[in-house]
C-alpha cells in the first residue's frame, strides 16, 4: 500500500492505494487562508500539519491498514510556498508564505534595478519573482 499526499493551495488530500493501483482509502479536507493586506496569501503552518495528519490517518482507516502497512508515502506540496521552523521548538516562526503572496514585489524590483537578474538566473535558472522562495524568505 502506498500513501499519496497532496497538500495543495486550498485542502489536503491523502490517497491509499493498493499494489494493483486502485484507491483503498480517501480523504480529504480544507484549510483556513489568510489575507492580512492585499496581495498577502498566508497559511497556519500548524494547521496545515494537522489537517494532513488528519486526512492521512482517515485515508489508512478507509484502507483498512495502519502506517506500519504501508510500502511508501509520495508527497507533493505547493510550488513554492514557505514556512521557517523554530529548530529547538519545532514551532514555525511565522505562517507559510503562499506561492500567491506578493508581499516582496518591492526587494524583487530592488534586485533587478541592481543589476542582479543575470547573476540570479545563472546561479538559480529562475527569475527574480515574488512567486519564488528567495525573497520571501529574506522577509
Amino acid at each position: 500500500m502506498i500513501l499519496a499526499i497532496d497538500q495543495g493551495t486550498t485542502g489536503t488530500t491523502c490517497i491509499a492505494f493498493r499494489e494493483d493501483g486502485r484507491i483503498a482509502g480517501r480523504a480529504y479536507s480544507e484549510f483556513e487562508q489568510h489575507f492580512p493586506r492585499p496581495g498577502w496569501v498566508e497559511h497556519d503552518a500548524n494547521e496545515i500539519w494537522e489537517v494532513t495528519r488528519r486526512v492521512a490517518h482517515e485515508a489508512l482507516d478507509g484502507a483498512g491498514i495502519d502506517g506500519s502497512g504501508l510500502a511508501g508515502i509520495g508527497i507533493t506540496n505547493q510550488r513554492e510556498t514557505v514556512v521557517a521552523w523554530e529548530p529547538m521548538s519545532g514551532e514555525p516562526l511565522y505562517r507559510a508564505l503562499v506561492w500567491q503572496d506578493r508581499r516582496t514585489a518591492a526587494r524583487c524590483d530592488e534586485l533587478r534595478e541592481a543589476g542582479y537578474e543575470d547573476l540570479f538566473r545563472e546561479r538559480t535558472g529562475l527569475v527574480i519573482d515574488p512567486y519564488f522562495s528567495g525573497t520571501k524568505m529574506e522577509w
